[in-house]
Protein backbone atom coordinates (compact mmCIF):
# COMPACT_ATOMS: atom_id res chain seq x y z
CA UNK A 1 0.00 0.00 0.00
CA UNK A 2 1.58 3.46 -1.27
CA UNK A 3 0.47 6.77 -0.48
CA UNK A 4 3.14 9.88 -0.34
CA UNK A 5 4.93 11.49 2.06
CA UNK A 6 6.02 8.37 4.47
CA UNK A 7 8.53 5.75 4.21
CA UNK A 8 7.41 3.28 6.87
CA UNK A 9 8.44 -0.59 7.67
CA UNK A 10 5.76 -2.62 9.95
CA UNK A 11 5.85 -6.23 10.40
CA UNK A 12 7.68 -6.50 7.03
CA UNK A 13 5.66 -4.46 4.77
CA UNK A 14 7.60 -1.47 3.10
CA UNK A 15 4.99 1.71 2.49
CA UNK A 16 4.50 5.34 1.78
CA UNK A 17 1.77 5.97 3.79
CA UNK A 18 0.04 8.84 5.32
CA UNK A 19 -0.24 12.09 3.02
CA UNK A 20 -0.15 14.68 5.91
CA UNK A 21 3.08 13.15 8.02
CA UNK A 22 7.02 13.55 6.80
CA UNK A 23 8.45 10.72 9.36
CA UNK A 24 8.35 7.55 9.39
CA UNK A 25 10.34 4.74 11.58
CA UNK A 26 11.67 1.37 10.63
CA UNK A 27 9.96 -1.41 12.97
CA UNK A 28 10.86 -5.12 13.07
CA UNK A 29 8.96 -8.05 15.10
CA UNK A 30 9.86 -11.59 15.41
CA UNK A 31 8.45 -12.42 12.07
CA UNK A 32 11.62 -10.98 10.45
CA UNK A 33 14.47 -12.88 12.49
CA UNK A 34 16.98 -14.50 10.38
CA UNK A 35 15.92 -12.98 7.24
CA UNK A 36 15.61 -9.35 5.60
CA UNK A 37 12.95 -7.42 6.03
CA UNK A 38 10.00 -7.70 2.53
CA UNK A 39 11.27 -4.43 0.57
CA UNK A 40 15.14 -4.12 1.40
CA UNK A 41 17.87 -5.72 -0.54
CA UNK A 42 21.40 -6.54 0.42
CA UNK A 43 24.09 -4.88 -2.12
CA UNK A 44 27.21 -4.38 -1.98
CA UNK A 45 30.24 -1.61 -3.52
CA UNK A 46 33.63 -3.38 -4.86
CA UNK A 47 34.35 -6.93 -5.30
CA UNK A 48 34.49 -10.11 -2.87
CA UNK A 49 32.42 -11.84 -0.68
CA UNK A 50 29.82 -10.41 2.47
CA UNK A 51 26.95 -7.94 2.70
CA UNK A 52 24.59 -10.50 4.99
CA UNK A 53 21.71 -8.92 6.13
CA UNK A 54 19.57 -9.83 8.71
CA UNK A 55 17.26 -9.69 11.75
CA UNK A 56 18.12 -10.28 14.75
CA UNK A 57 17.06 -10.42 18.70
CA UNK A 58 18.67 -7.28 20.91
CA UNK A 59 16.96 -6.66 24.05
CA UNK A 60 19.48 -4.06 24.41
CA UNK A 61 17.43 -2.26 20.70
CA UNK A 62 16.68 1.18 22.06
CA UNK A 63 13.31 1.01 19.89
CA UNK A 64 12.12 -1.42 23.07
CA UNK A 65 10.64 -3.84 20.19
CA UNK A 66 13.81 -6.44 21.01
CA UNK A 67 15.34 -6.28 17.58
CA UNK A 68 17.43 -5.38 15.43
CA UNK A 69 18.86 -5.13 11.76
CA UNK A 70 22.47 -6.10 11.55
CA UNK A 71 25.46 -6.76 8.99
CA UNK A 72 26.50 -9.82 9.96
CA UNK A 73 29.66 -11.07 7.45
CA UNK A 74 33.37 -10.70 7.41
CA UNK A 75 33.72 -9.43 4.00
CA UNK A 76 37.33 -7.91 2.69
CA UNK A 77 39.09 -4.30 3.16
CA UNK A 78 37.72 -2.59 0.51
CA UNK A 79 34.22 -4.18 0.52
CA UNK A 80 31.49 -2.09 1.28
CA UNK A 81 28.24 -3.94 2.55
CA UNK A 82 24.92 -2.15 1.31
CA UNK A 83 21.18 -2.64 2.92
CA UNK A 84 18.82 -0.67 0.77
CA UNK A 85 15.18 -0.03 1.57
CA UNK A 86 14.00 -0.28 -2.04
CA UNK A 87 10.53 1.83 -2.13
CA UNK A 88 12.09 4.91 -1.25
CA UNK A 89 13.04 7.57 -3.38
CA UNK A 90 14.22 11.16 -1.59
CA UNK A 91 16.17 13.94 -2.79
CA UNK A 92 16.14 16.32 0.39
CA UNK A 93 15.90 14.09 3.34
CA UNK A 94 17.05 13.72 7.00
CA UNK A 95 17.72 10.16 8.45
CA UNK A 96 18.55 9.19 11.64
CA UNK A 97 19.38 5.49 13.10
CA UNK A 98 20.73 4.30 15.88
CA UNK A 99 23.75 1.76 15.79
CA UNK A 100 25.74 -0.88 18.02
CA UNK A 101 29.66 -1.53 16.71
CA UNK A 102 29.47 -5.36 17.18
CA UNK A 103 32.36 -6.96 15.51
CA UNK A 104 35.33 -6.04 13.08
CA UNK A 105 38.83 -6.35 13.30
CA UNK A 106 39.73 -4.59 9.86
CA UNK A 107 37.07 -1.73 10.68
CA UNK A 108 33.90 -1.14 12.99
CA UNK A 109 30.89 1.04 12.86
CA UNK A 110 28.72 2.12 9.87
CA UNK A 111 26.22 4.55 8.90
CA UNK A 112 23.49 6.05 6.53
CA UNK A 113 22.89 6.37 2.69
CA UNK A 114 20.92 8.93 0.81
CA UNK A 115 20.83 9.75 -2.59
CA UNK A 116 21.49 5.95 -3.78
CA UNK A 117 21.37 5.56 -7.46
CA UNK A 118 23.10 2.30 -7.73
CA UNK A 119 25.19 0.22 -5.23
CA UNK A 120 28.16 2.30 -6.74
CA UNK A 121 26.48 6.00 -6.47
CA UNK A 122 25.39 7.42 -2.99
CA UNK A 123 26.09 9.36 0.00
CA UNK A 124 27.33 7.97 3.09
CA UNK A 125 28.02 9.16 7.01
CA UNK A 126 29.45 6.46 9.24
CA UNK A 127 31.38 6.23 12.71
CA UNK A 128 34.33 4.17 12.91
CA UNK A 129 34.79 3.44 16.65
CA UNK A 130 37.90 1.51 15.94
CA UNK A 131 39.65 5.00 13.80
CA UNK A 132 37.51 6.83 16.54
CA UNK A 133 36.64 9.05 13.48
CA UNK A 134 33.50 10.27 11.94
CA UNK A 135 32.71 11.17 8.40
CA UNK A 136 31.25 12.03 4.85
CA UNK A 137 31.77 10.63 1.69
CA UNK A 138 30.27 10.52 -1.89
CA UNK A 139 30.72 7.10 -3.77
CA UNK A 140 30.81 8.08 -7.49
CA UNK A 141 31.86 5.08 -9.86
CA UNK A 142 32.34 3.00 -6.80
CA UNK A 143 35.31 5.00 -5.67
CA UNK A 144 34.67 6.54 -2.53
CA UNK A 145 35.64 10.45 -1.78
CA UNK A 146 36.32 11.53 1.25
CA UNK A 147 34.06 15.45 2.11
CA UNK A 148 34.40 16.13 5.57
CA UNK A 149 35.80 14.46 8.63
CA UNK A 150 36.17 14.67 12.59
CA UNK A 151 38.61 12.73 14.08
CA UNK A 152 39.31 11.78 17.85
CA UNK A 153 35.79 11.54 18.32
CA UNK A 154 35.27 8.03 20.71
CA UNK A 155 32.10 6.00 20.19
CA UNK A 156 32.71 3.06 21.84
CA UNK A 157 32.24 -0.07 20.39
CA UNK A 158 29.36 -2.60 22.16
CA UNK A 159 27.21 0.63 22.95
CA UNK A 160 23.65 2.13 21.14
CA UNK A 161 24.82 5.33 19.75
CA UNK A 162 23.04 7.35 16.83
CA UNK A 163 23.91 8.95 13.61
CA UNK A 164 21.39 11.61 11.71
CA UNK A 165 21.58 13.33 8.36
CA UNK A 166 20.34 16.37 6.55
CA UNK A 167 20.59 17.44 3.16
CA UNK A 168 18.69 20.02 1.44
CA UNK A 169 19.96 21.32 -1.86
CA UNK A 170 24.08 20.51 -2.03
CA UNK A 171 24.15 21.48 2.04
CA UNK A 172 25.01 17.94 4.41
CA UNK A 173 25.11 18.21 7.94
CA UNK A 174 26.25 15.04 9.94
CA UNK A 175 25.43 14.51 13.85
CA UNK A 176 26.21 11.55 16.54
CA UNK A 177 24.28 11.68 19.39
CA UNK A 178 22.40 14.85 18.41
CA UNK A 179 26.20 17.17 17.90
CA UNK A 180 26.82 18.39 14.86
CA UNK A 181 30.08 17.44 13.60
CA UNK A 182 29.90 17.63 10.14
CA UNK A 183 29.13 20.11 7.24
CA UNK A 184 29.98 19.55 3.88
CA UNK A 185 28.58 21.35 0.58
CA UNK A 186 28.92 18.95 -2.65
CA UNK A 187 26.54 18.51 -5.97
CA UNK A 188 27.95 15.70 -7.12
CA UNK A 189 23.85 13.73 -6.68
CA UNK A 190 21.63 16.09 -7.08
CA UNK A 191 18.85 13.30 -7.75
CA UNK A 192 16.24 11.75 -5.33
CA UNK A 193 17.97 8.06 -4.36
CA UNK A 194 17.03 5.25 -2.71
CA UNK A 195 18.18 5.05 1.33
CA UNK A 196 19.74 2.45 3.23
CA UNK A 197 22.17 1.80 5.79
CA UNK A 198 25.66 0.62 5.56
CA UNK A 199 29.18 -0.84 6.79
CA UNK A 200 32.63 -1.68 5.49
CA UNK A 201 35.15 -4.90 5.46
CA UNK A 202 34.18 -6.67 8.23
CA UNK A 203 32.09 -3.88 10.92
CA UNK A 204 28.96 -6.15 11.79
CA UNK A 205 26.77 -3.80 12.96
CA UNK A 206 23.50 -3.42 14.33
CA UNK A 207 21.13 -0.71 13.24
CA UNK A 208 17.58 0.46 15.09
CA UNK A 209 15.01 3.04 15.06
CA UNK A 210 16.02 4.27 11.73
CA UNK A 211 13.70 6.94 10.74
CA UNK A 212 13.43 9.19 7.30
CA UNK A 213 11.74 12.84 6.70
CA UNK A 214 11.04 13.91 3.59
CA UNK A 215 12.34 17.66 3.17
CA UNK A 216 10.53 18.10 0.32
CA UNK A 217 7.25 18.03 2.18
Amino acid sequence: MRRPGLFLLVLSIPALLAADRKESALRLTKDDVGKLPAGWKAEHTGKGEGSVWKVVADDTAPSKSGYALAQTAEGPGPFFNLCVAQDTSFKDVELRVAFKAVKGKLDQGGGLVWRLQDADNYYIARMNPLENNFRVYKVIAGKRHQLATKEDLKVPAGEWHTIKVKMKGDQIECFVDDAKHLEATDDAIGKEGKVGLWTKADAQTAFDGLKVNDLSK
